[in-house]
């Protein structure tokens, strides 16, 4: 499914973690990775230095791993350049990073990460840096909602992750309480949340079963966001892995979102996924 893949560096070493997770990636898929890095207008000699370094390193490290990968460098808005290079290499899914400031700001506005999400014409995947050393994921937690868009290629990514680093799979299955109008929510025991669990979810595990990568479920249920940090954290899972969200910038401002607040406080790496391929 994967052929060419783009990891988007620049001079800060998140970037260099999230394509480290590209890199693993094209070594499972057996696809093409392009290394690309934008200079900006009137960029500081130091953060040139520090990027075309952080290139070198991952440039010798794919060759090391057998994977057929090219630099490109560029001048100009990293929008525009990284759009036009995933366009005019046919690129299958771009990777790129939040750098510390964003975390700060709302997701859904005026971020690089966001606006490459939003504007690309093929797959992303947006990276959250929170454990410099933690790469090498032994457990990826997959939080998932009742209706899951887009299920072949994301199964796909999750199981050619975890297949490059040799990973279990957690899908984490969040329960809705039932609203009843005389006694407010009723929160299911767990044999009823089981009986209640989406037939999407059970379709995301077969193709687990197929790619034959090793999982288990859980159920869990709350706050949407606070229940996926916390289930991150009593596991320790060494990263997360979750869609982007569907709802609209309306919607979102008005309720919040829960990738938002996934985002500010992971206890672990954060890799938010959105396909475009199905």
């Amino acid at each position: 499914m994967y052929k060419k893949i783009l990891a988007a560096v620049n001079e800060f070493s998140n970037s260099e973690i999230a394509a480290r997770y590209a890199l693993a990636l094209a070594k499972s898929c057996g696809a093409k990775l392009f290394l690309v890095f934008v200079a900006e207008e009137n960029i500081h000699k130091d953060k040139l230095r520090h990027a075309e370094a952080a290139l070198e390193r991952l440039f010798m490290e794919a060759e090391d791993n057998g994977v057929d990968v090219q630099n490109i460098v560029e001048s100009g808005k990293p929008l525009n350049e990284i759009a036009g290079i995933a366009k005019a290499q046919d690129v299958d899914i771009v990777f790129s990073a939040t750098r510390r400031e964003d975390v700060g700001k709302r997701f859904f506005v005026r971020t690089l990460s966001r606006q490459l999400m939003v504007k690309l014409p093929c797959s992303t995947a947006v990276v959250r840096v929170v454990r410099m050393g933690g790469i090498h994921p032994g457990n990826i937690l997959v939080p998932l909602s009742g209706r899951i868009t887009g299920i072949e290629e994301r199964a796909y990514f999750i199981a050619k992750f975890a297949e490059g680093f040799g990973s279990r799979v957690t899908l984490f299955h969040l329960h809705k309480a039932i609203t009843d109008f005389f006694h407010g929510e009723l929160h299911l025991k767990p044999l009823q949340r089981e009986a209640h669990v989406p037939d999407d979810v059970e379709k995301f595990r077969q193709h687990l079963h197929h790619y034959s990568i090793p999982h288990e479920k859980r159920i869990g249920g709350g706050g949407i966001a606070r229940a996926i940090t916390v289930e991150a954290a009593h596991k320790r899972n060494d990263l997360i892995v979750m869609g982007a969200s569907e709802r609209s910038l309306l919607k979102s401002i008005m309720r919040g979102n829960p990738v938002e607040d996934v985002l500010k406080h992971t206890p672990c790496n954060l890799i938010i996924f959105r396909g475009r391929k199905s």
